[in-house]
């Protein structure tokens, strides 16, 4: 029977199969066909850590894990399967804090741009190395002229400045390399597609602080985080660069602490899949190294995915704690993702794993987890036990009480808008509208927007145009963002004239 140091996963043929909590930042894998019962094993396990004081991060892909928030019913499926393993059935309920990237099941998420960094944005928009390259210049430039960088705004007005000025596209390359303007073209496209996703509210402030997922409640217990992904899933490339972006986050900010008596969070990354598919070799080293590294910062990472061969060996290498639920074997892939999920076993003399695991019914799995010093125990097959929580989602009413009681009720509701990039160019390019003779420039950009024509040069005495003196790079940029924000102007203008010549058509046809 579990105690306080292990997690019961269920019973076996001659013992109760649990999970170490000492050993439990090695890592883990839980893999199975769809119907097999991931979803209640993913949520055994996240009660257990939880009733141990451990806090979990999970997503929740079909809103059924937000069940662990309310008290768990006695269903005869779960009765008798408690005494077949030989335990009580506990109904049980867990403090749960659901979360959404966009704010409509859970407290929003947000992050800044520059926190994202270059290369997660990258892989987010689905740059190549060349758009790539022209992102870390805007990045570098924007940190040497203390631009800040904090929503799609800041980025935008970035990328209109570097595809617009010529004389800045020109410096750049002398020091960073070329910029060209269809490189920046292609980026802004692909911002647009971005936008379009709903990525717009994953970046701003406040940003989310990490520690908010690492607390527990009175009791002692470790808080649940659940991500509401049900939408989210519907732009998968925002899915999986979030959940990458939290685990580099946590292994740049937490200190090491060896290998503690239990882990400090552990991680659920469910269609872990999507954070591999299509992903370049550079990226699944980075993945490699962080997974392989942010154990030693008491963090737990257990990958959650329909088929073991979804993720990539280098990473698979560093899951000891494993359960395997039923496979198909149906096509030449799924047999070889049987024999492979078969391979990654400690043997058992009394059965050939390949085999069981075609027949494995549902709430069945085969359990090797880590034990002693940390070699896996010989594979069993196990019935997994029922969690103490509600198996199936709550209502919306519930889950609006639930949020109304949560301790991050008022924290991140509110968007807040500092000043930064976007902000700092424009008020630059007023300033230097109004500074650059008595308003000129800003007459010129205005008047040539609205037909007017620039003032002439005042003549010098012998009645020729004295030359200009040559701009600084501060006068570049605002001389280039007064440019675009009266082009902006312009179209919101001549746009909201067309709307309202149409609306009025329109409402006379009516």
């Amino acid at each position: 029977m579990a105690d306080a140091k292990t997690i019961l996963i269920g019973k076996s043929e001659t013992k109760f199969e649990e999970l170490t909590l000492k050993l439990a930042n090695r890592h883990g894998l839980v893999t199975g066909a769809t119907g097999t019962g991931k979803t209640v094993t993913l949520q055994k396990l996240a009660e257990g850590f939880s009733a141990n004081g451990v806090p979990v991060f999970t997503a929740d892909i079909k809103g059924d894990l937000s069940g662990v928030a309310a008290m768990g019913n006695a269903l005869p499926p779960f009765v008798n399967r408690a005494k077949e393993i030989g335990v009580e059935y506990r109904a049980e309920q867990y403090p749960v804090v659901f979360w959404d990237l966009f704010g409509e099941q859970g407290h929003p998420i947000r992050t800044t741009v520059a926190e994202m960094g270059p290369l997660l944005l990258a892989r987010l928009m689905e740059l190549n190395e060349t758009q790539e390259g022209v992102l870390n210049i805007l990045f570098r430039y924007a940190d040497e002229h203390g631009l800040l960088l904090l929503d799609l705004k800041d980025l935008r007005a970035m990328l209109a400045e570097l595809g617009n000025n010529k004389e800045l596209q020109a410096e750049l390359q002398a020091t960073y390399g070329n910029v060209s303007s269809a490189s920046v073209g292609a980026i802004q496209r692909q911002l647009l597609v971005l936008e379009n996703q709903g990525g717009a509210n994953f970046f701003g402030e406040p940003a989310l602080e990490l520690a908010d997922f690492m607390r527990t409640d009175e009791d002692g217990r470790g808080h649940i985080n659940i991500l509401a992904a049900d939408k989210l899933m519907k732009s998968p490339r925002l899915y999986a660069t979030f959940l990458l972006w939290m685990l580099s986050e946590l292994f740049e900010q937490l200190p090491e602490v060896g290998d503690p008596e239990k882990p400090r969070l552990v991680f659920f990354f469910d269609e872990a899949h999507l954070l591999f598919d299509n992903a370049p070799a550079a990226l699944i080293d980075a993945i490699e190294q962080v997974v392989r590294l942010i154990r030693s910062k008491g963090v737990g990472v257990y990958f959650v995915t329909q088929n073991p061969l979804d993720v990539p060996d280098k990473v698979g290498a560093q899951l000891g704690n494993r359960v395997q639920h039923a496979l198909r074997a149906f096509t030449p892939r799924e047999q070889k993702a049987v024999k492979a999920a078969a391979e990654t076993f400690r043997p058992n003399p009394k059965f050939r794993t390949a085999e069981v695991i075609t027949n494995l019914g549902v709430g069945e799995a085969l359990v090797s987890v880590l034990e002693g010093k940390g070699a896996p125990s010989m594979v069993e097959r196990t019935l997994v036990a029922p969690p103490g929580g509600r198996v199936g989602p709550i209502t919306p009413q519930e889950r609006a009480a639930l949020m109304r009681e949560s301790p991050f009720r008022n924290k991140y509701t509110e968007t807040a808008d500092r000043e930064s990039a976007f902000e700092m160019l424009a008020a630059k390019a007023e300033a230097a509208a109004r500074a650059a003779q008595g308003g000129g420039l800003f007459d010129n950009v205005l008047g040539g927007l609205f037909g007017g024509s620039a003032p002439a040069p005042a003549p010098t005495g012998r009645g020729r145009a004295a030359p200009r003196p040559q701009p600084s790079m501060a006068e570049k940029i605002a001389t280039s963002a007064a440019r675009s924000v009266a082009n902006t102007v312009g179209r919101q203008i001549g746009t909201a004239i067309v709307r309202g010549v149409l609306g009025s058509l329109l409402g006379e046809r009516r």
